[in-house]
């Protein structure tokens, strides 16, 4: 009896599996809910999961003929501007006449045209005038269909209109109705990828959402020995809206306000401490910002135009997703002799996301002290000079897709740690280099060079590339690994994280060292290339080699090629393979061999 209900039990597990093995396999005549991760001709891979979908605000209806705009509230003005104690606006300046000489004179206001901005909540409201927050949830599985035969429309708004494969991208959400056999039969472009677009991609809001502002400065002038505060939801403390000011000895604070969504809040500036936008530019100078909201980042400059001059001031951030300055949009910050410092998760002291722009930062400290919070993460073409950046748990660089990062004679350190941080199961490094292919950032060629300065190592590779092209360039940095790690390892990764496809998704890496001593392994796997060049008197102890893509991709040509221009020298650690070497130097092979793709043995 027992042996029959072992035999029962056996076949009971052995069909909940194929049962479980079916569901994850077979996806024919369902809708699925996915975010494109690659694309390969007419077969299209999805990570699959869930969207949900968070109705905003109507549009307010027009005000008809004769009728009369509500008052505002009592103690607030028509640009929503506290007056914090302190000196006067503009410092005594009379304000600036109003458009075409008009007088506040009760006069029925135009109605705002579709698709204009309101000045209070910061939300450019589709034509339609719904507003929708859409999250979409991964659920772990992956599925690569057939859209050959498959009928294509494009969601907008309440709108459908007619479209094609190549209105999909990286990073579009997808609703797909199957048919018998996996074959698909209609897809529905829900939201699309790419960089740089307003309300795009999964996550964000369909618009241009700020969320309000407890103090709002929309006229030109300058304002010193203030305090602006806030403690409410999706509320900044204080936000300039298309004007130019300047701001001294200012006290901003985010104290409280939670978000209701985390990407509204890095792509927009919604919930940060201190906004500019619609092309603002602030000077701010000897202030400080503080903010302990979630999603509250420090000094945020969104949109082209915005431009921030921000120095002799200090930024502290205390909760997740809350940077020291951001950057998004194609805004510009310029920031001299900051302290920067955050304590939360995905807090980069200097920070970007989609859209990117322009950073230039001079002098000062900036320190990040949660996980996932390196001390720059770029988006955005971002040049530092004479700083101290920290990152006390987490890599210390990150560059994302077609952006760059530019260091002279800076300190850089990093410390990721091997469990917590959020790619660390795909590998833990200090200088990340890669592709996310989120559409946080442009698909091309990332940029990374440091002049002068240390660069230093507490966890794992001091440079990781992958799934992007990378042009990598040392030039006179003291270099220190207190770990085992690579010196620089260019691979393919899992894809379990969206980057890419598995098994082709190297690194391409042209990386040239200049008067630079470099000590270490350098490790390139089959699906990625390595072209280095040793320059200027350089010197490199260590070993390059050839390793198999872990996920089994085919393998590329031109891995590995070294070239050693005269003067410089390259000393062994062990036995090497590349595919070519130039070399023009000395090498010291230590009794090690390098062995070349052709076969031919150096020793």
């Amino acid at each position: 009896m027992k042996r029959i209900t072992a035999v029962l039990c056996a076949l009971a597990m052995l069909l909940t599996l194929a049962a479980c093995t079916k569901k994850n396999t077979d996806y024919s005549n369902q809708t699925l809910i996915g975010k494109v991760i690659s694309i390969d001709g007419t077969n299209v891979t999805m990570q699959l999961g869930e969207l949900s979908t968070q109705e905003g605000m109507q549009q307010p209806a027009e005000l008809g003929d004769g009728q009369t705009p509500p008052e505002l509230p009592a103690d607030d003005t028509q640009e929503n501007q506290q007056m914090p104690a302190g000196d006067a606006q503009g410092e005594g300046q009379t304000p600036p006449e109003m458009p075409g000489g008009a007088e506040n004179s009760g006069e029925t206001p135009p109605s705002r045209p579709e698709g204009d901005t309101d000045e209070s909540s910061g939300n450019t409201t589709p034509p339609d005038g719904s507003m929708a927050a859409n999250n979409f949830t991964a659920n772990g599985e992956t599925v690569t269909l057939d859209f050959a035969d498959a009928a294509i429309q494009i969601q907008a708004g309440m709108e459908t209109t007619d479209g094609s494969l190549e209105d999909i991208t990286t990073g579009t959400i997808l609703s797909v109705e199957t048919g018998d056999q996996n074959t698909v039969k209609s897809v529905t472009v829900q939201f699309t990828g790419g960089t740089g677009m307003q309300g795009g991609g999964f996550g964000g809001s369909g618009t241009v959402t700020q969320g309000s502002a407890a103090n709002t400065l929309s006229t030109d002038g300058a304002y010193s020995n203030r305090s602006y505060l806030s403690t409410g939801d999706d509320e900044n403390a204080l936000r300039v809206d298309g004007a130019s000011v300047t701001l001294t000895n200012i006290t901003v604070d985010k104290s409280a306000g939670s978000s209701s969504n985390t990407e509204d809040g890095d792509f927009y500036g919604m919930n940060a401490a201190l906004l500019a936008t619609n092309g603002a530019t602030v000077t701010i100078q000897n202030s400080i910002i503080t903010s302990s909201a979630q999603n509250g980042n420090g000094v945020f400059s969104y949109g082209s135009g915005t431009t921030v001059y921000i120095s002799d001031s200090s930024i502290t951030t205390t909760a997740d997703n809350s940077g020291g300055i951001q950057t998004t949009g194609g805004g510009t910050t310029n920031a001299s002799n900051l302290t920067v410092e955050t304590s939360g998760s995905s807090s980069a002291a200097i920070r970007s996301d989609r859209g990117g722009g322009t950073v230039n930062v001079d002098g000062g400290s900036y320190t990040t002290n949660g996980y996932n919070s390196p001390a720059v993460y770029s988006t955005a073409d971002i040049t530092v000079k004479n700083a101290m950046l920290t990152a006390n748990n987490s890599e210390a660089l990150v560059i994302e897709g077609k952006n760059s990062i530019a260091l002279e004679n800076c300190v850089v350190s990093g410390n990721m740690s091997n469990t917590k941080g959020s790619s660390s199961d795909e590998n833990v490094h200090n200088v990340m280099i890669y592709q996310s292919m989120s559409g946080d950032a442009e698909v091309g060629t990332s940029a990374f060079s440091m002049s002068g300065g240390s660069l230093t190592s507490y966890n794992g590779d001091l440079f990781y590339v992958t799934n992007t092209h990378c042009v990598l360039t040392l030039s006179g940095v003291e270099l220190i690994q207190n770990n085992a790690g690579n010196l620089l390892h260019v691979a393919g990764n899992s894809a379990t994280h969206g980057w890419g496809t598995a098994g082709q998704n190297g690194g391409q890496v042209e990386f040239t060292a200049n008067q630079q001593t470099l000590e270490g392994d350098i490790v390139v796997d089959t699906i990625s290339t390595l072209d280095m060049t040793l320059a200027e008197n350089s010197h490199f102890t260590g070993t390059i080699n050839i390793v198999e893509n872990a996920q089994g991709g085919a393998a590329v040509s031109n891995n590995a090629a070294l070239t050693i221009e005269s003067g410089s020298v390259w000393t062994l650690t062990g036995d090497c393979t590349l595919t070519t070497l130039n070399n023009n130097g000395t090498i010291h092979f230590n009794g090690y061999t390098i062995t070349l793709a052709d076969g031919t043995v150096l020793k």
